[in-house]
């Protein structure tokens, strides 16, 4: 098998993501611990007590991580190693993290400081966006070329795209789009017009905070959100992860370069089946396995042997 680790973005965490490997391994605790010391949040808290604080963005960016690099952990403990990784969004951070490039504190604290910049950089109720299902790129585009304030955010499969911008820009383009062909235009539950161009001011303040953050060398290729491009050279990372904040995200592109660099096997490390559902309709090639609980590692060790 050759393998990808591909990580989920925000909108699939959950209340008790990665307990399991928690309450199995005082290593993991202790991760937990350092995601605390980190971010500032009781992240035992956050992650597995009731409540509705992990839905807050700068909440659930640090809490994502942490419950996936957990996962990543016990992957690799296994056995189980990726040759190339890719994440969603918020998960290029945990692609970052089992390449080698990023310390598991600087993923953590990092996302907690891009999900309140991503926040706080237009005001709350100001911005939206969108999902467009059933166009191509090329219809999308044709509408948001008109019209001011609102651009593409996510390319994710065929048929499926986000977009992002001023919530009356977006609310103008949504029946057009459904002129175009649309089978389907849903306007999302979100906090702000993320990957969008309002958000270069979010982007540049990041830049600063990656400005003082020591990269390691990357032990495997990752893929980038902002140019769904192999990435090798760490130089390359910090402008990256900086556009990434305003730039769309270019996951369809990034599934078609996994399957030419040979991937046959995804692991989808973390909550949801998000990314499953994306590649099922890119790359029906590559297989998607799952990865949440301890049970989905056996049953991987199982089949490899």
């Amino acid at each position: 098998m050759k393998i990808a680790f591909c990580y989920p973005g925000q909108g699939v965490q959950q209340v008790g993501m990665a307990e399991a490997f928690v309450k199995s391994d005082a290593r993991y605790q202790e991760m937990v611990d350092v995601a605390s010391k980190a971010s500032g949040i009781d992240m035992n808290k956050l992650l597995f007590e009731p409540n509705e604080d992990i839905n807050i963005t700068e909440n659930t960016q640090p809490a994502l991580v942490t419950a996936c690099c957990i996962i990543t952990e016990a992957l690799l403990k296994a056995g189980i190693k990726p040759e190339v990784t890719a994440g969603l969004s918020l998960g290029e951070y945990c692609s970052l993290y089992v390449a080698g490039a990023l310390s598991f504190e600087d993923a953590v604290r990092l996302t907690r400081i891009r999900g309140r910049l991503m926040s706080s950089e237009v005001p709350a109720g100001e911005g939206s966006m969108a999902a467009i299902i059933g166009l191509k790129k090329d219809q999308v585009e044709s509408v948001t070329n008109t019209i001011e304030n609102v651009w593409p955010a996510n390319f994710n499969c065929p048929g499926q795209i986000v977009i992002t911008g001023k919530k009356e820009a977006v609310r103008e383009a949504m029946p057009k789009l459904e002129e175009a062909g649309a089978v389907k235009v849903v306007e999302l539950n979100v906090s702000g017009p993320f990957h969008s161009p309002l958000l270069k001011g979010a982007g540049e303040k990041l830049g600063k905070e990656l400005a003082g953050v020591e990269l390691g060398d990357l032990k495997i290729p990752y893929f980038a959100n902002a140019n769904a491009s192999e990435i090798t050279d760490k130089a390359q990372i910090k402008e990256l992860l900086e556009k990434q904040v305003y730039s769309p995200v270019r996951w369809e592109e990034t599934l078609y370069e996994l399957e030419k660099m040979g991937v046959d096997t995804i692991i989808e490390v973390g909550p949801g089946r998000t990314i499953a559902g994306f590649v099922r309709k890119t790359v029906p090639s590559i297989k998607v396995i799952g990865v949440s609980t301890p049970e989905d590692i056996e049953k991987i060790l199982e089949k490899i042997g």
